[in-house]
């Protein structure tokens, strides 16, 4: 644990947070300086604690112990509401205003200034100026926000804050649908705020931004906080090791590493699937990726680096906007995800709760899903032939359900991600894209899932595997693509690269 001395006064601080939810500790003993006129980021993986940390300070959730202070005086928001006339005020990654209203009145909605018990419009106009000119941001506030890019609607998302006397200004991972100039543009208002006095806190994924912007990081582990560090003082290495847990001075090599290559036996000469520049405004930067029968190429990267959104412009769950697909002798990029089923793409996504599983539906369903709409509405599958399907992916998966007709949220996490994989290996898929498989499933269900997994390999598949575990994707992969940023910064060979030198290639400081 690491400790900064700080000069001045906190403007707000937190102390001793706790958080529990049923059978989930969220935060443990969790503490948080801002002090004026600095940009605090914090920083942490996937269930690190930062949402929570940020709902406690914003009044969403109340912490079971702990206190927080703003000037020097305890405080207990109940609501957002009440953070924001203390002088807390949020702006989220999603911009939380109404397109089809003015810029004028996104700034101002539900506070309208008033004359004569009218609302006073010329006078929230000329204010609305005069509060965009303090960022610098010249636009026509009587036009609607749907007509300005995203960067800007945040900037009026960003005045809308100001206009309630913030002293703490948090931005909760604003930059995530923004391109590199947007960023540059939030960057120089986020500095001018800076030097006014603003205590900013950034909540972000990209190691890029946080050295381009941050005075101080915060590091979140396992709802804990790891330390908190000036940024000058941090190396990117160090940045990443703190994230994942893992010793700056940890010996570099795996003890599964050396295992037999998951599907060199199989390998198709030529690609299965070959993208060219793939990519997406905001999500993605152009990608070149190739990717063989009998292969199991792993992709990873710290969360927001680009794995999930590579995966699904692959599958055209999202719609790319640059660059083409070659499967076969098709080429283009898939317009939707039924495009890419008849290609024989299949694509377990990592939100298994929200794009997986349908938990009120039965085993059986929710397994024969992905072939029924292969097959389309007017061919129904014979609930025999489903029965039976469904009977044989349970024995051979070793899915532990009283019954086909269970229904699937009766089920654990790991015999749910069990059936979710049968539903696309129903449909005998050419390549298998694999987001996050082994997440929250416990070691004898991860075991299973990736033993099955690499033998489809061996037999001709090719297999698209995600994962955040790092010491997993090096031991199955024949090849590994890192990604860092929304882009892709290296392409390795099985042996490559150990557990120390990828961190150091996520990091940015590898050769």
């Amino acid at each position: 644990m690491s400790t900064t001395v700080t000069s001045g006064t906190p403007v707000l601080e937190l102390s001793g947070i706790f958080k529990s939810f049923p059978g989930v500790k969220a935060l443990s003993d969790v503490s948080l300086r801002l002090y004026p006129g600095e940009v605090h980021t914090l920083m942490g993986q996937n269930g690190a604690g930062k949402s929570t940390l940020i709902k406690v300070l914003t009044g969403v959730y109340q912490p079971d112990r702990g206190s927080i202070t703003l000037d020097g005086r305890a405080i207990a928001p109940r609501s957002t509401a009440q953070a924001q006339d203390l002088g807390i005020s949020t702006v989220y990654q999603e911009v939380n205003l109404c397109p089809n209203l003015s810029v004028a009145e996104n700034i101002f909605i539900g506070r309208y200034p008033r004359k004569a018990g009218m609302v006073d419009w010329r006078g929230m106009r000329e204010q609305a100026r005069v509060l965009l000119a303090q960022l610098q941001i010249d636009i026509d506030v009587e036009a609607q926000l749907s007509s300005f890019p995203l960067a800007v609607q945040q900037m009026v998302a960003i005045s809308r804050a100001l206009n309630t006397s913030a002293r703490v200004l948090i931005l909760d991972e604003p930059t995530s649908s923004l391109d590199e100039a947007e960023v540059q543009l939030l960057f120089g208002v986020l500095r001018r705020l800076r030097e006014q006095g603003m205590a900013i806190l950034f909540v972000t994924h990209f190691l890029d931004q946080t050295y381009a912007i941050s005075d101080r990081i915060t590091v979140m582990r396992n709802g804990e906080r790891e330390g908190e560090y000036p940024c000058g003082e941090l190396s990117r290495l160090a940045l990443v090791n703190k994230m994942v847990g893992v010793a700056a001075d940890a010996p570099g090599a795996d003890a599964g590493i050396d295992a037999a290559p998951a599907g060199a036996a199989a390998r198709a000469p030529a690609p299965f699937l070959r993208a060219r520049g793939l990519g997406r405004r905001g999500a993605l930067a152009p990608l070149d990726l190739d990717i063989h029968g009998g292969e199991l190429l792993g992709m990873c990267g710290l969360l927001g680096s680009g794995r999930t959104e590579a995966a699904r412009l692959l599958f055209g769950a999202d719609q790319a906007d640059s660059g083409s697909i070659a499967v076969g002798a098709r080429k283009g990029v898939f317009g939707s995800p039924r495009e890419a089923i008849a290609q024989g793409i299949a694509f377990c996504s990592e939100d298994r709760k929200h794009e997986g599983a349908i938990l009120e539906l039965s085993v059986r369903e929710n397994v024969i899903l992905a072939l029924q709409a292969r097959a389309g509405l007017l061919r129904a599958i014979p609930f025999k032939r489903q029965v039976a399907l469904a009977q044989d992916y349970v024995k051979w998966l070793g899915i532990k359900t009283a019954d086909v007709e269970a229904p699937i949220g009766t089920l654990s996490g790991g015999n749910q991600q069990k059936v979710l994989l049968a539903r696309w290996l129903v449909t005998a898929p050419k390549l298998l894209i694999l987001d996050e498989p082994t997440r929250g499933i416990d070691v004898r269900a991860k075991q299973e899932i990736m033993d099955y997994v690499s033998n489809l390999c061996r037999k001709g598949m090719a297999i698209l595997f995600i994962s955040s575990e790092l010491p997993e994707v090096l031991r199955c992969a024949d090849r590994l693509v890192v990604m860092r940023d929304r882009k892709a910064c290296g392409e390795y060979q099985r042996g490559e690269l150990d557990d120390a030198s990828v961190l150091q290639v996520i990091a940015g400081e590898a050769a």
